[in-house]
């Protein structure tokens, strides 16, 4: 079983960067096909829709057939195959294509492991492993900032998509042969539904908040990080990929940070308001700095966003107490369809404004204070229902 889940976490490791790693080459997708910030923000957008999306065969697969078929064939199919599609890519159609099929591959990959989790070990440890195998996992985040600008500065874009559709292929191979699936606990493993899941009241109150929890992280990380340093800043790819780091090793830490913090203050559901409140607040400050603060200052703030905005694993660790046992995966995959489909809506939402308000290059600064302002407001209101919430732990 641990075997397996090293194996998983590696698995995670290349989900991690495909979804953040379309910010670094914005540049020379920009040059080479046209594509614009809106171009790309749908595509990135399109990956977290059809992520979310997956998430309801992917909860009925891992409860119905377990994670080791899920996950490998998946990742052969999608992981490996989009990452060829976009290697291969002529227009930005392509690479929203290719980014779909990405997020076909990526969808089972960290519910495959919160599964076992779930079912193997002691709840009280949930929060923690959780967050060690996002955190961990969270390495591809980190190799999609700096190490892939110097890649495709080394290589080019399309060879370096290439090499990881062929990384990806490999990695599916051995997941199949080293996930091993976790006993069945009785026999009514196919019985219930994602509905049954929706009538626990208690979730309620958790589930606006996961909606958006995860939106402001992932959209300026994954996406708008690049176009503000290049519009705002005058960034090159260098010292995009310099943002993009700092920013993935705080997500990475936040990851960390979160997991024990239940055990340590006995609650889960204060750890995980005031970091979202702490994030929120990250987001005002960009939003009323002025583009002439620098850019270091402005990196800086938006690794704080990062660190606090990676309470994920705690809100799962949250909502899991509430699921039956024989509905585990279909609970945890739902969550997490609200938390990447949150992230998925903003991206969409997000690329239509910037699309309207940067008419010009003198809009670019008061256009992304616009856009951290959004996210801010948007963590606010998921706090204001998320506050009547019932605190669970183990």
């Amino acid at each position: 079983m641990r075997l397996g889940l090293i194996f998983l976490v590696l698995g995670y490791v290349m989900s991690q960067f495909y979804r953040a790693f379309l910010a670094v080459l914005t540049p020379a997708l920009e040059a080479d096909l046209g594509a614009t910030s809106s171009d790309l923000a749908f595509a990135s957008g399109l990956w977290f829709f059809v992520f979310a999306a997956m998430q309801i065969p992917v909860g009925s697969a891992l409860d119905r057939f377990g994670p080791r078929i899920t996950v490998a064939v998946l990742f052969a199919v999608g992981g490996a195959g989009g990452a060829f599609v976009f290697g291969i890519a002529q227009t930005p159609t392509h690479i929203a294509f290719a980014m779909a099929l990405i997020g076909i591959g990526c969808s089972p990959v960290l519910m495959a492991g919160y599964y076992i989790f779930a079912k193997v070990y002691p709840p009280a440890v949930f929060a923690t492993l959780a967050g060690a195998f996002i955190g961990i996992g969270s390495l591809g985040n980190l190799a999609s900032s700096a190490p892939m600008a110097w890649a495709v500065e080394a290589f080019g874009w399309r060879e370096s998509m290439i090499f990881l559709a062929v990384v990806s292929l490999i990695v599916a191979v051995v997941l199949w042969f080293m996930v091993k699936d976790p006993p069945k606990s009785d026999g009514t493993a196919a019985k219930g539904s994602v509905l049954d899941v929706l009538k626990i009241r208690a979730l309620w109150f958790i589930i606006p908040l996961t909606f958006v929890c995860y939106a402001p992280a992932a959209g300026l990380r994954g996406l708008w990080i690049g176009p503000y340093g290049a519009e705002v800043f005058g960034a090159d790819t260098s010292l995009i990929g310099t943002m993009t780091l700092v920013m993935a090793l705080a997500m990475i830490v936040g990851n960390f940070a979160y997991g024990p913090l239940d055990r340590i203050l006995g609650t889960r559901k204060w750890v995980i308001f005031w970091g979202n409140a702490l994030g929120a607040a990250g987001c005002l400050v960009l939003a009323f700095l002025p583009d002439t603060s620098g850019v270091w200052t402005a990196t800086i703030l938006l690794g704080l966003v990062g660190l606090f905005g990676s309470s994920y694993p705690m809100i799962m660790a949250h909502a899991r107490p509430f699921f039956p046992s024989h509905l585990t995966g279909r609970g945890v995959t739902l969550m997490n369809l609200f938390s990447i489909g949150g992230a998925g809506i903003m991206q969409f939402v997000t690329g239509r404004i910037m699309a309207s308000l940067q008419l010009d290059p003198s809009t670019a600064p008061v256009a992304y204070q616009l856009l951290f302002a959004f996210y801010g407001l948007l963590i606010c209101c998921g706090l204001a229902i998320y506050v009547f919430s019932t605190d669970r732990t183990d």
